[in-house]
């Protein structure tokens, strides 16, 4: 067969697609992790197909659809993620080494799951300071930053001794904000926390400005496009729903500067990653992929601290792969590639061949340019839960094409969005019920029905 690569992933906790400095942040320094795109693959249309943390972090390691996998909201599934069918079960099976260090958050409970011969992890959300950590086969507290101390683990596994090939998935909690969530996945209102950097990082891009997008609107504008919403929009005036969002300066300039100064410790870490392998002469034959695990929104349609919706802030992942045998310095993907490839393409860079089960595709075709019949749409789907008071009732499904998007609202009637992403990429102009997107909306309708079955196996 060869040498295999190790193979690793990175996954930051609710990181927009634009929130790191290769990505067009506009102050935020991130060298290392700019580091692998500059060497790597940047893929400008990368997409999360539920964005929202346990259902996409389950579509990643199982390369299915929500609606197939079955961890369909942030609810404690915590049997269900211990049934999944984990592309690391397969690794194993080949040969691999497997790690999992980071936040699980499918499901409360933090011991481990099949498939990894190291298992480091800790219930639900974590927490940003002193957190508990499960490992060694105990839950017990570590003092420390929980970026770093992450980071340190992630280094001392690749450190230490090898016999085989190995695949680490390290998963941030950075840049998720301290909010502590019940078992049926509601935020505790009376126990809230908030962002934190590294005490090292408190001052850091003090004073810096990140320029509003054209979409960020109050939501008397909003509505006019976007009636689904008016109900929602009512319920988060609440004073009970205010309370959560002063908690997180929700759509402020503070908040988008504490998320960057929380990446400067995830950055640090890819660089102490990236040192790690070169020391041990792995770094030429591992692969690594970055993404988020889910988009978010700085006020655009009125939202946030959402990050659940179907609008391209929400749906959009930083998505980067180094491999040096395969993808070229500076290469840059513009094809729709989703969380779902992981999956499949680690399987076969692996040795083995994905199963029927698995919706994604391999990126490898994609990367040597063989390629054929790439995919020109896919479904996004959310199920309302009870996480955030506003959302209940915003259940939808949703496609997304290289120009259009319809979104289709399961509870609202005659709600409905289409956009033309070519004319329109802020999505602020709903042609639902323009005469001229006739042919447009029912070829929409018409590929909305096809995924949705091929989803579910029908």
């Amino acid at each position: 067969m060869g040498l295999r690569p190790n193979l690793i992933v990175l996954l930051i906790d609710d990181l927009r697609f634009d929130e790191f400095g290769a990505g067009g942040h506009p102050y935020m320094q991130t060298p290392h992790i700019d580091r692998l795109a500059h060497e790597g693959a940047l893929f400008t249309n990368a997409f999360h197909t539920t964005p929202l943390c346990s259902p996409n972090r389950a579509s990643i390691l199982t390369g299915q659809y929500a609606s197939r996998h079955g961890i369909i909201d942030n609810v404690g599934r915590d049997a269900a993620s211990h049934r999944l069918a984990n592309y690391m079960r397969v690794l194993q099976q080949l040969g691999y080494e497997t790690a999992h260090i980071g936040k699980w958050h499918m499901g409360n409970d933090a011991s481990p799951r099949p498939g990894y011969d190291t298992w480091l992890s800790f219930r639900g959300q974590g927490q940003l300071v002193d957190p508990e950590f499960f490992e060694d086969g105990a839950l017990r507290p570590v003092p420390g930053y929980v970026t770093d101390l992450l980071n340190a683990r992630a280094v001392a596994f690749i450190e230490k001794p090898h016999d085989r090939p190995f695949a680490l998935f390290v998963a941030h909690k950075a840049v998720h904000p301290d909010l502590f969530q019940a078992q049926d996945g509601t935020i505790d209102l009376t126990s809230l926390g908030g962002y934190l950097p590294a005490a090292r990082h408190g001052d850091l891009y003090r004073g810096c400005y990140f320029p509003p997008r054209p979409n960020v609107l109050p939501p008397e504008a909003v509505v006019r496009h976007k009636p689904a919403w008016r109900e929602a929009f009512a319920l988060k005036a609440s004073e009970r729903s205010q309370l959560l969002l002063r908690s997180v300066h929700a759509g402020t300039q503070e908040e988008m500067r504490c998320r960057a100064a929380m990446m400067a410790s995830v950055d640090e870490g890819v660089g102490m990653l990236l040192a790690a392998l070169a020391h041990q002469g792995m770094l030429e034959h591992t692969c690594i992929v970055f993404l988020g695990d889910n988009g978010y929104f700085f006020g655009e349609h009125a939202l946030g601290p959402e990050r659940r919706f179907a609008y391209e802030e929400g749906i959009r992942s930083p998505f980067l792969m180094r491999y040096p045998p395969l993808i070229a310095p500076g290469t840059v993907v513009p094809e729709l590639a989703l969380a779902l490839d992981i999956a499949p393409t680690y399987i076969e860079l692996a040795g083995g061949t994905p199963g029927p089960h698995i919706q994604g595709r391999s990126l490898l075709p994609l990367l040597s340019g063989l390629a054929q019949d790439w995919r020109t749409s896919f479904l996004i789907e959310y199920y309302s839960e009870s996480a955030m008071p506003w959302l209940i009732g915003m259940t939808y499904k949703a496609v997304r094409t290289t120009r259009y998007k319809l979104i289709h609202w399961v509870h609202h009637n005659d709600c409905d969005e289409i956009y033309d992403l070519e004319q329109d990429p802020y999505e602020l102009q709903n042609h639902i019920g323009n005469p001229a997107y006739q042919e447009v909306r029912d070829g929409l309708y018409h590929e909305l029905a096809r995924l949705v079955a091929a989803s579910v196996g029908l």
